[in-house]
């Protein structure tokens, strides 16, 4: 088999781009005259920094206004540009901007009527009197609530803030921004109405009694940064209660990538992953996620380690087999690691031939380079391998297909549509690809409809 050249960088990469950078804004008054901006172009870069998007946003009779985003690769760094900055004459810097922030001012998501009301003849039909007819429909054919309101397009965003992230236990008011981001990306990429839920409790029966009571508003459930091993009870069985898909994202969104990423890098090396020994270092929602999906798909012969001995029975009680680090590093043919611990894995650990996957960001369990030059034949971190590739076809095929869960099936053919997507050389297509994600959703609609678990729609119902 000719193996293909691997390229290390990927458009999916791109949104990632920066997360290691300090980005900031600085506000200043320039002299307007020929010259001026190009000193302060010079200090900056005398100081370590690199220019970023350069807006006009006022005029002076003497000295004129510009947005000058500048990254550098710390606070220091900052103070050195302000300082080389404040040297210049003419220039006067006038307000530090975080983009950052500036982006999140007011939230990220708004909701919006989809009819404009422009005369009370309209209001008589969105609302009272009219309403009363689509209301007692929906009394006698509970099934019309999905032609009729917003709840077959509606997704509800779950949090208790117990894994927000890389930042831990922060609580569920503070994890707020991340539900807003994926509700963006939701609306932005598929069409999706996610609505951020949550829910300031620990308490595994509280939490499973509140989504429970308030699914009916919602066409399907998705779960997002509950701590393990609490997440894999509560997913579990909130999917068994509710008729409608439940799904960890922290588990399954980034088990589904990670699949389409292992597919292309094994065809680049001329492996076949349902042959070879996936060693699982890190038990945590991810690696317990990433291993069941393998195993559905056929994976036969799966180890793991973790730390934790909780982690290593849930492992067990899965179907794969709790092992050291040590053995896994040995007897692996695929390595991929979920941990969160830089360095964790040495190079000497490295046996020849191995593909190693280090998922961990910023930071891998070891660099692609290292891991590399100890022997693998294919090495990738995590920087491109983003749950945002799949969740959002994911959700909405299951929504087209009125599903009553999200299977593997359904997790296979979507992972299956995402690394097909990628690139020639790539591991996997830009989070920004949005052909990517209509097919993504077409085949989790498809695999639903072929496994059982779509739901009739309404003209079927009627036929019947």
């Amino acid at each position: 088999m000719t193996k293909k050249k691997f390229r290390y960088y990927n458009p999916g990469m791109q949104i990632e781009k920066g997360t290691d950078k300090l980005v900031k804004t600085v506000r200043m008054m320039i002299l307007d005259k020929p010259g001026y901006f190009g000193k302060v172009a010079t200090a900056v870069g005398k100081a370590g920094g690199s220019l970023g998007d350069i807006r006009l946003v006022g005029y002076g009779l003497e000295y004129n206004t510009r947005d000058v985003t500048v990254i550098v690769d710390n606070e220091e760094m900052l103070q050195a540009v302000l300082d080389e900055v404040g040297q210049v004459e003419g220039a006067i810097v006038s307000d530090i901007i975080d983009p950052v922030l500036e982006l999140h001012r007011g939230g990220k998501i708004i909701v919006k009527s989809r009819n404009p009301i422009t005369s009370i003849s309209t209001v008589r039909k969105v609302y009272t009197p009219g309403v009363a007819k689509v209301c007692m429909l929906i009394h006698k054919n509970p099934e019309l609530a999905y032609d009729y309101t917003a709840i077959s397009n509606t997704v509800a965003i779950v949090t208790n803030g117990t894994a927000i992230l890389g930042l831990g236990d922060i609580g569920a008011v503070a994890g707020m921004p991340v539900m807003e981001g994926k509700a963006a990306l939701f609306s932005e990429l598929v069409g999706i109405n996610g609505v951020p839920i949550l829910i300031q409790s620990k308490d595994t029966e509280e939490i499973i009694r509140t989504v429970a009571a308030i699914a009916p508003t919602f066409g399907a459930i998705k779960l997002e940064d509950f701590k393990s091993p609490e997440c894999f009870e509560i997913e579990d069985r909130l999917a068994a209660m509710l008729d409608i898909p439940v799904l960890h994202d922290d588990q399954h969104g980034t088990s589904v990538v990670v699949m389409a990423a292992l597919l292309n890098a094994s065809r680049y090396v001329g492996m076949q992953v349902k042959d070879d020994t996936v060693g699982m270092v890190g038990l945590g929602a991810a690696g317990i996620g990433i291993s069941k999906l393998l195993m559905a798909y056929g994976v036969r012969k799966m180890i793991g380690c973790d730390i934790n001995p909780t982690a290593q029975a849930i492992f067990a009680k899965t179907g794969g087999n709790p092992v050291s680090l040590a053995e896994v590093m040995a007897q692996s043919d695929i390595v991929i690691a979920t941990t969160g611990v830089p360095g964790l894995i040495k190079k000497e650990m490295i046996r020849k031939g191995q593909v190693i996957l280090p998922l961990s960001n910023p930071n891998p369990e070891i660099s692609s380079d290292d891991a590399r030059a100890a022997g693998a034949s294919f090495a990738a971190d995590g920087r491109g391998v983003n749950n945002a590739l799949a969740f959002p076809g994911v959700f909405r095929g299951a929504l087209n297909a009125r599903a009553r869960k999200i299977n593997y099936r359904m997790k296979i053919a979507a992972a299956k549509a995402i690394g097909a997507a990628a690139p020639d050389g790539e591991l996997v297509p830009s989070i920004l690809d949005l052909e990517m994600h209509a097919k993504v959703a077409e085949a989790v609609e498809r695999a639903a409809y072929e496994s059982g678990v779509a739901r009739p729609r309404t003209e079927e119902i009627k036929e019947s």
